[in-house]
């Protein structure tokens, strides 16, 4: 994706882009790249990015979270290498946010461990996944 602003930006919070328009501009990119009409087919896809972009954002090892992924029906981890390469900038984008929802919990008022819970409960509402947990991603000093 192509943005008008840099990760800096959200993290200094200057620049009000959030998760949900993430998430949007994500699945765009996806849709123009993936060619595919089967709408079972695109959210399989999408999850999969999606989530292999959170793990990386939340600072966490590709190798780990290659680990996660189920064998039935087997997936060549060596697909997601390229794609791993390709999504750099958006890895970075939703780890600047990720970071700026728990500075606004700092703020707030709130100690690092409850910001980072409120944060994880915000991803997860908006995601609509089951408990996340969300780690302060590396290099970021918060």
């Amino acid at each position: 994706m192509q943005w008008d602003f840099s990760p800096e930006h959200i993290v200094k919070g200057e620049i009000g882009y959030g998760l949900e328009q993430f998430r949007n501009d994500l699945a765009e990119e996806l849709r123009a790249n993936l060619g595919t009409d089967d709408p079972a087919a695109f959210q399989q896809s999408f999850d999969l990015i999606y989530d292999m972009c959170y793990w990386l954002a939340t600072g966490r090892d590709f190798a780990a979270f290659a680990r996660t992924l189920p064998e039935d029906p087997p997936l060549d981890v060596h697909i997601l290498q390229p794609i791993k390469e390709h999504m750099r900038d958006n890895i970075a984008m939703l780890g600047a946010i990720l970071q700026r929802l728990i500075m606004d919990g700092v703020e707030a008022g709130m100690v690092l461990d409850q910001a980072l819970n409120a944060a994880a409960r915000h991803h997860s509402a908006i995601v609509g996944a089951g408990p996340a947990t969300l780690r302060t991603p590396s290099g970021c000093g918060a």
